[in-house]
């Protein structure tokens, strides 16, 4: 098992080489725009587990985030209702997703099992990165402990015959939050840039996870379509 000082290195040579391919791509107008975030007739949705950083921590993000909105106010930019850590995917949204055709409780057994005394622990919340379509939060672990939940959940939800898309899109590994995602053109882009790279190290701080959320969500986990299906409190 890598050591937890191994893998924060890893994530960080993994934020940085994320951020340097990313903002190569928005100086050269190669980003790519999201065409649905504002389309009514998005219906994609999913079940997922999250984690919600604390107040501090999200004030500061927002700070951050109106500094981007005075140069560019027409980007999208994640409210504090929505910032969020993925901890698992388990049903990946898509189209004509439907809560009533699963059973909740089987899916809250299982996970009430891998989380039945599970401690609280830390993330801390360091930087800016960047992809092509986004800025997100770099997140890094003060323990192993949130990968080695994402395993057991692996592992369990394999095991059994429950709906689920674990790992179809990716294998998540870090513990980053969306919190702008590129619907229009850049504006003022040199000036957007300089805020980026401002932010680029920035101590956003460290919260406590003390609890974690079971969510039927669409894509973008927006308050308004999101239903909390079942909260788990860590001993």
């Amino acid at each position: 098992m890598k050591s937890t000082f191994a893998e924060n290195m890893n994530l960080a040579e993994h934020y940085h080489n994320l951020y340097q391919d990313s903002i190569r791509k928005i100086i050269s107008d190669e980003y790519q725009i999201d065409k649905l975030i504002h389309f009514p007739g998005d219906h994609r949705l999913g079940i997922t587990l999250i984690i919600r950083p604390g107040n501090q921590v999200k004030n500061k993000i927002q700070g951050f985030l109106d500094e981007l909105k005075a140069i560019d106010p027409c980007q999208y930019y994640y409210p504090d209702s929505d910032i969020h850590v993925t901890l698992m995917s388990i049903i990946s949204c898509y189209e004509g997703f439907d809560l009533s055709g699963i059973s909740i409780a089987d899916y809250v057994e299982v996970i009430n099992e891998i989380l039945t005394d599970q401690k609280g622990f830390e993330i801390e919340f360091k930087g800016i990165t960047a992809s092509p379509s986004c800025i997100m939060i770099q997140g890094f672990f003060k323990d192993d402990t949130l990968n080695g939940l994402r395993d057991r959940l692996r592992m369990k939800f394999r095991s059994l015959a429950l709906q689920q898309t674990i790992d179809a899109r990716y294998a998540i590994q870090t513990a980053h939050s969306t919190v702008v995602r590129f619907c229009k053109p850049i504006s003022g882009k040199s000036d957007f840039i300089d805020v980026l790279e401002k932010y680029r190290d920035y101590p956003f701080g460290t919260f406590k996870v003390n609890s974690v959320f079971l969510v039927c969500n669409d894509w973008y986990q927006r308050e308004r379509a999101t239903k909390e299906l079942y909260t788990f409190n860590l001993a």
